[in-house]
């Protein structure tokens, strides 16, 4: 039996414990995986802005998650400050919904169908946010529409931010020289920032440009293409839908 990603190299660049079932899945399906984390999370080592932003909970009417690292890093310190009940969560997209349900939040409100900060503001409970104050859990800095839409509607918004992102990586050699030994086929990319690192690291190669970048976001095809790339995205989140797209267009 010929396996469909059989004599095909794949770089991956979620942070290594993020990216454990992915590569486990090209394996099986007979691919060989380059691990090339480019996006490290790391907890603050300082949290007291954090707490101070979020105390007291109980003056936050929504709780937005834009992330599930937001939620790995962040509501272990909110369950310290105690969660007031009718507190509403809304979550960026499913993953980040799921990881909620971890903790015992089961009412989450999430886009159903293209998963970022557009398609969460989109739904209906929050168009009418007049006097409503929002706590956004996220990493230091990140994209601003989210918080600026909710302020155009009415709404106070605070940031409780609790990790940060850094670039493991000091250069791209190791991917250049697997290009040059026919051992890249393709790269995963599943975060903006991850891509903007990579670009960082290559400097318009021409290797790079050469290598198909799979995604799974539309945005971020839209920052690949616009960068010169050839971009596969498949449109929606998850290791199964990102594995049928790799076979696809590789096998």
């Amino acid at each position: 039996m010929i396996l469909p990603l059989a004599g095909r190299w794949i770089a991956v660049t979620r942070p290594a414990e993020q990216a454990t079932k992915l590569t486990a899945a090209i394996q099986a399906a007979g691919g060989a995986v380059i691990s090339f984390p480019l996006l490290d999370i790391q907890a603050l080592p300082d949290l007291s802005h954090f707490n101070q932003a979020v105390t007291p909970l109980t003056q936050f009417d929504w709780v937005v998650f834009i992330s599930s690292n937001a939620v790995q890093h962040g509501m272990p310190l909110l369950q310290l400050a105690g969660i007031p009940p009718g507190l509403k969560f809304a979550a960026i997209g499913p993953t980040t919904a799921a990881s909620l349900q971890a903790f015992g939040i089961t009412q989450v409100l999430t886009p159903q169908d293209r998963f970022d900060s557009e398609s969460l503001l989109a739904l209906e409970p929050l168009q009418a946010m007049q006097g409503q104050r929002v706590l956004i859990v996220r990493g230091v800095g990140g994209r601003e529409v989210l918080a600026e839409t909710l302020k155009q509607r009415g709404a106070e918004v605070v940031f409780g931010e609790c990790y940060r992102r850094v670039n493991p990586q000091s250069s791209a050699q190791v991917l250049a020289q697997a290009y040059h030994e026919d051992k890249l086929q393709g790269i995963v990319v599943t975060s903006s920032e991850a891509l903007r690192f990579l670009l960082d690291l290559a400097h318009d190669a021409a290797w790079l440009r050469a290598t198909p970048v799979f995604v799974n976001h539309a945005r971020i095809a839209e920052q690949a293409s616009a960068a010169g790339l050839t971009v596969y995205c498949s449109g929606v989140s998850g290791d199964s839908a990102m594995l049928s797209l790799l076979q696809h267009q590789l096998s």
